[in-house]
């Protein structure tokens, strides 16, 4: 029987307002695809603007931590999987088809319970 690979799960609902507090799930889901665990970042709220093309180069820097587009890049070159909530970019009018970065996938209320019930850990930024 093969072991099961431990999964977190983290929600950020923030972007340029709180740069730092953006930043920080990236951080800490970096910190974990490099200890060998599945990481997942779901954007809600304002956070959905960190998976706009363009957005985190004009971020201005978070705190003592790189810039919002390297932790983003080494974020999905790890193998992260980054979730963007659909009613927050359609309230946003963010086009789901011609504004999200490559790597960035929708998800609705069902499939995002079903990631968190599936997960050893839960955080929220």
């Amino acid at each position: 029987m093969t072991e099961q690979q431990e999964k977190i799960l983290y929600f950020s609902t923030n972007a340029a307002e709180n740069p730092e507090k953006a930043a920080i799930p990236f951080v800490l889901a970096n910190a974990a695809l490099a200890m060998d665990v599945e990481a997942t970042v779901v954007l809600q709220g304002n956070g959905v603007y960190l998976a706009q093309k363009g957005y985190a180069e004009r971020m201005a820097p978070p705190g003592g931590f790189s810039p919002m587009k390297k932790l983003l890049t080494d974020f999905l070159q790890l193998g992260g999987k980054l979730r963007v909530c659909v009613p927050c970019i359609k309230d946003r009018h963010i086009d789901e088809a011609a504004d999200l970065i490559e790597g960035a996938q929708t998800i609705a209320a069902a499939e995002l319970n079903i990631e968190a019930m599936q997960a050893d850990a839960v955080l929220v930024y």
